[in-house]
């Protein structure tokens, strides 16, 4: 634990223009941003009285090791250089506020030849209009089947379609009048993306002209007397105000709005979103996340440090993702209005962003009375119930994982808990695509963005020998890309003391300008296996000179953790909470090499029928495999079928199949 006034500036040299602030820990990683009015005051309050502190800010400034800064000439460009390195840096003690990957929402593709709609959780993907996110995937569910009698759309995925193209039949949604059958041709590409783009449409909110349309429709096909029609078309207006009618009306007509509210306590805050469009709330989403501390360390309280916070996050990535979809995605991902329970004290500067964003005027306030107010009452109630069940949750789970720490430290008599671990794994079959993992947990949760896999260069064969020289093959590689980043950060740093280059940022590759991610040693390093595996992990960590970094093995059978140079394991009890943590990390390393593993395995497999072909490169081996699904696909095609791969002529085709003719043959047994 550092001593701030190590690495305190002295107050003269700090100015008092606005500016945005970095905290760096010993290894030059970036753990704090902040921004200030003024950056004298600011960061002269976080060398106070360290006792006063907020406990997180007090952990961040007795982790850290020196704070730099820049001066910016507006509050506006200190905001959004604030959220660019948050974004850049990814900050432990920052607040994040992520997309909750366990929202769904409706997708539709509209970068394809027939676009599909389908359940979608995860990251937006360039080309696809994304509506919700819904709190239930039934309830996205429920509204597609209303809306396909209207807009029959096709849901089927690519198989699905490709399949019933072959056989010249639609699925059951086809028969049924729920899908237009693009597969079989009853409807062109050009009419199938029409129909796609009315649903969207619809679900963006331009619901009223659409069922005027159908009204209108209705009643010249009754007055032509055409009643069969006019039936049809009476049910499909039922189902368009059926699904409407979903979506509950909360604000005037036309009123396009974000509702967000806060809920805190001490250490964790709740926020929730209410997206209203058109008058009905489209969708909701909420986050908990433990706060950063400098909320509570601010004059004007800390709902209102909150929301500055979660607006330039949470709107800058929503922006961002619009930008990599399509349709009028970009130019809604800001709301006309946005509702907050406190104005920011920079709320002048956060409009103007916002609006900015936008493209056009955005208006940031608090409701006071009206339909509004009660809106952000609801808002409230559900991130207070957020918070409460949030809380009963991970009571436990923190709990846990600090005794499962606290445990480690004092099992294995380490000198401080081990905050990073990393973790080890090998994964082949009988000696052959051998490959390995490298999984990592920070204050004893997974951090995946760290993960790294490994193929093995050196072992050949099968047997445990070979996992003993993998895992020294493994250790030698990471611990050595650890010893060439400090090496590059020690003589970026003396460069730059010397005045032969420009200072650069300690921990921050000057070539690429992205974080060394691997620039700093774990507290733990855990190999899979016994004795011999965490002997040959000690041995190159001697070799290399690594003294700081703890060894241990995790062996499965017994879950025995061995340590180097002891000849009796560590016995840690069954249930205990220590034990249990290395059990995760090891099982995830596992998962982790294994599916690397089954990956290339497949590969390799796949491509290995096809490689005596003589012309037939990679592109077009992909092609081969991607247009049939498999390689025994493939050998059950005729010349002509396989002619009709783009690329592919009369030559080559005869070549592959008499290429997989001989495979087939010499893999015969007898």
């Amino acid at each position: 634990m550092a001593d701030p006034a190590t690495y305190r500036p002295a107050t003269g040299t700090i100015p008092v223009e606005p500016g945005v602030y970095k905290f760096r820990d010993g290894f030059g990683r970036v753990i704090y941003v902040g921004k200030a009015k003024s950056l004298r005051s600011r960061l002269n309050s976080y060398f106070a009285d360290v006792s006063s502190l907020h406990p997180r800010t007090r952990q961040m400034v007795t982790t850290a090791a020196s704070v730099e800064w820049t001066v910016v000439s507006t509050e506006v460009e200190a905001l959004q250089l604030e959220y660019n390195w948050i974004k850049e840096f990814d900050p432990r003690f920052n607040v994040r506020y992520r997309d909750d990957k366990s929202y769904p929402m409706l997708a539709v593709s509209m970068n394809e030849e027939f676009p599909r709609v389908f359940v979608y959780r995860g990251a937006r993907k360039k080309g696809v209009r994304y509506f919700g996110p819904y709190a239930h995937a039934w309830a996205i569910r429920e509204t597609v089947d209303l809306l396909l009698r209207v807009f029959p759309v096709r849901t089927c995925s690519a198989g699905v379609f490709k399949r019933h193209n072959q056989i010249g039949r639609p699925c059951l949604l086809g028969y049924i009048d729920k899908c237009a059958a693009p597969c079989v041709g009853r409807v062109d590409a050009a009419e199938h993306y029409a129909i796609a783009e009315a649903f969207c449409d619809f679900l963006a909110g331009r619901t009223d002209r659409l069922v005027r349309e159908l009204k209108r429709r209705m009643a010249d096909a009754a007055a032509e007397l055409d009643f069969e029609n006019a039936a049809r078309l009476r049910d499909d207006v039922a189902a368009l105000e059926r699904a409407l009618e979903k979506q509950a009306v909360v604000l005037g007509t036309g009123t396009d709005a974000d509702v967000i509210a806060f809920a805190t306590d001490e250490l964790e805050a709740a926020v929730q979103i209410f997206h209203v469009r058109d008058g009905r709330v489209r969708g909701q989403r909420g986050w908990v996340v433990d706060k950063s501390g400098d909320a509570v360390d601010l004059e004007s309280g800390e709902v209102p440090a909150l929301v500055e916070q979660f607006l330039t996050q949470f709107y800058g990535e929503q922006v961002a993702a619009a930008e990599r979809s399509v349709g009028e995605e970009a130019a809604t991902a800001v709301p006309r209005e946005v509702l907050v329970p406190a104005l920011p004290d920079d709320a002048a500067e956060v409009g103007r962003w916002l609006s900015e964003l936008r493209g056009s005027a955005v208006q940031l306030r608090v409701p006071q009375r009206g339909d509004k107010k009660a809106l952000m009452e609801t808002v409230e109630r559900n991130a207070a119930e957020a918070l409460v069940q949030h809380k009963l949750k991970r009571a436990g789970d923190l709990t846990a994982r600090s005794a499962a720490l606290q445990g480690i430290q004092d099992a294995l008599d380490l000198d401080s808990a081990p905050l990073r671990i990393e973790c080890v794994d090998i994964s082949h079959v009988q000696g052959t695509d051998v490959v390995a993992s490298l999984v990592v947990f920070e204050d004893g949760l997974p951090r995946k963005s760290d993960y790294r896999h490994y193929a093995i260069k050196e072992a050949a064969g099968g047997g445990r020998s070979d996992d003993v020289a993998s895992i020294a093959e493994v250790t030698r590689r990471r611990f050595a890309r650890l010893r060439r980043d400090l090496a590059a950060a020690d003589a970026d740093a003396a460069a730059a003391e010397s005045g032969d280059t420009e200072p650069g940022l300690p921990g921050i590759d000057p070539q690429t300008g992205r974080p060394r991610r691997f620039a700093y040693p774990p507290n733990l390093y855990v190999v899979d296996g016994g004795a011999p595996q965490v002997n040959a992990a000690a041995e190159v960590l001697d070799e290399l000179g690594i003294t700081d970094v703890a060894v241990i093995g995790l062996a499965k059978r017994l879950e025995e953790v061995w340590v180097p140079g002891e000849p009796d394991p560590v016995i840690m009890p069954r249930n205990s909470e220590s034990l249990y943590l290395l059990q995760r990390v090891r099982d995830e390393a596992h998962r982790f090499a294994i599916t690397f593993h089954r990956s290339k395995r497949s590969r390799r497999m796949t491509a290995s029928a096809l490689d005596t072909v003589p012309g037939l490169g990679e592109a077009r081996r992909t092609a081969l495999v991607s247009h049939f699904g498999s390689v025994a696909r493939i050998r059950e095609a005729t010349v002509e079928q396989i002619t009709e791969v783009p690329g592919i002529g009369v030559a080559t085709a005869k070549a592959v199949l008499a290429a997989l003719g001989e495979d087939a043959s010499s893999s015969t047994p007898g």
